[in-house]
């Protein structure tokens, strides 16, 4: 196959930048533009030694699974974010379990994986808005395309502020007036934000010349209370007229039926490391927190806490890791360890049911949170320490002379481990922590199908069987999935 050829293919499969794969002519062929089941003529355009790229030409007989309902101007605009916003959301769904139980499969060498059926969202769920509007955090790059310096040193934008999604594969920010997975409050924050720096010349971030103000804007909203939390990252000390901006925002933000309860500004002078957020976080205007609820239970959320995205989605998760968790199993209630776990959601959503609730999470913050959430909701068998999981459960399986001694009981007695790491997956040095402890059950909760599969293998060769998992999808539209696992520990 050579570049120029032109090639009719069906396509079976998507990637995770959401381009159709088939196979002609022996090879792998990745066709943007594609959903399973199209059959297209495609060009190709560029050949690698096992795969190529093809450009889409016609589509030739279309998907039952295509659809023209996510008729997002930015997607058209190239914003990378909804790579599956032309699949159905059945054909989402029948990709996404897919996709985990071939990543189990491969990457976790378990022939013939039990997966149950994927937990997807149901029409009436979020108010009747079904998988849209569903997530209760966003993260707007800001750009005004640039920034030049005038004669005397006056930096000025080069455009208009751009306050959206990074375009695919790019840093170029697509403005984005409505994205239709996010919270109406956010997108209301976003329009003030836009408005404030057109009225008040403020300037956004340049990567190239490393300057301009303002960077992100993130937004947290609670669905159950309705409270809205705004952080503005700049590069700066703070923000010109600040004031305004956030009566602005409060405005904006009540009209679209929700209350602004806390503006933060943080602070983030280092060049695009990846992190989005500085060390320095500031309150401008009301409450350190805002509030939210899963179940029965109430959450306070600061600015730097992590707190699952999809409020809907995340009840029916952790019904799923109580379910696994398998309480009755047990002649006591067990001790869990709840292993990077942010504002404590997870375990105090089990804590009912255990002897007691030890969690471990990096982040300063979280952890002040998830101890004062333990508080907020009357659990008095719940406790989080910070540090690195991986550093902190060694030394408190071993019973150092450095840790507390009632926790360090705790943790050598615990039945359950509860994990919910970031992306990257989990350390080595602490599935080997909790290989060498008295864990019987692994409930593994992962939000990347091949990291999770790499470590389902790695415990595996640590003494732990795989039985199965369920996927959750919390992020329809996108290629993104969440997993829970269980593990159990081979008996002998």
């Amino acid at each position: 196959m050579n570049k120029g050829d032109r090639i009719e293919i069906i396509i079976e499969d998507m990637s995770f930048e959401g381009q159709g794969i088939g196979r002609a002519e022996g090879m792998v062929v990745f066709v943007p533009g594609t959903v399973p089941g199209d059959r297209a003529l495609a060009e190709i355009t560029k050949v690698k030694k096992s795969y190529c790229f093809g450009r889409l030409v016609e589509i030739l007989e279309v998907s039952p699974d295509r659809t023209e309902e996510f008729d997002c101007q930015s997607c058209e605009e190239g914003c990378g974010g909804c790579v599956y916003s032309k699949l159905s959301y059945d054909g989402q769904l029948r990709l996404k379990e897919r996709q985990v139980r071939e990543k189990i499969a491969r990457l976790g060498g378990i022939a013939d994986p039990l997966i149950r059926p994927i937990i997807g969202m149901e029409p009436e769920d979020n108010e009747g808005m079904g998988p849209y509007r569903y997530r209760n955090k966003a993260q707007f790059p800001v750009s005004t395309g640039g920034i030049i310096t005038r004669k005397g040193g006056i930096v000025e934008n080069l455009g208009d502020p751009a306050v959206g999604f990074y375009m695919k594969k790019s840093h170029r920010v697509v403005d984005c007036p409505d994205c239709y997975i996010q919270s109406i409050a956010a997108m209301a924050a976003a329009d003030a934000l836009r408005t404030f720096m057109e009225e008040d010349n403020i300037t956004a971030w340049d990567p190239k010349w490393e300057k301009g103000l303002m960077r992100h804007l993130i937004v947290k909203t609670g669905f159950a209370t309705r409270d809205v939390m705004v952080i503005l990252v700049i590069n700066g000390k703070g923000i010109p007229n600040a004031q305004k901006l956030v009566e602005m925002l409060d405005d904006a933000i009540y009209e679209a039926g929700y209350n602004l309860e806390s503006v933060a500004v943080n602070i983030n002078k280092e060049a695009d490391t990846g992190e989005i957020m500085g060390d320095d976080t500031q309150i401008i205007a009301g409450s350190n927190v805002i509030t939210d609820m899963i179940g029965e239970l109430t959450f306070e959320i600061s600015p730097t806490s992590f707190y699952q995205v999809n409020p809907v989605q995340v009840t029916r998760l952790y019904d799923k890791v109580r379910e696994y968790c398998d309480f009755g199993s047990y002649e006591e209630p067990p001790v869990i360890m709840d292993l990077y776990c942010g504002v404590g959601t997870i375990g105090l959503y089990c804590a009912d049911a255990a002897e007691a609730v030890v969690g471990i999470e990096m982040v300063k913050d979280a952890v002040i949170n998830a101890n004062r959430n333990a508080v907020i909701n009357n659990i008095v068998n719940a406790r989080f320490i910070q540090g690195k999981a991986e550093e902190i459960l060694p030394e408190y399986m071993a019973g150092s002379d450095k840790v507390d001694v009632q926790l360090s009981e705790q943790l050598q007695k615990s039945r359950i481990a509860i994990m919910d790491p970031p992306r990257a997956g989990s350390r080595p040095e602490l599935m080997d922590a909790i290989a060498d402890s008295n864990v019987d059950r692994i409930i593994y909760v992962s939000c990347d199908p091949a990291t999770l599969g790499r470590d389902v293998k790695y415990l595996e060769e640590k003494g732990f069987s795989f039985i199965e998992a369920t996927p959750v999808d919390m992020f329809p539209w996108t290629s993104h999935v969440e997993c829970v696992v269980l593990m159990s520990k081979v008996k002998g």
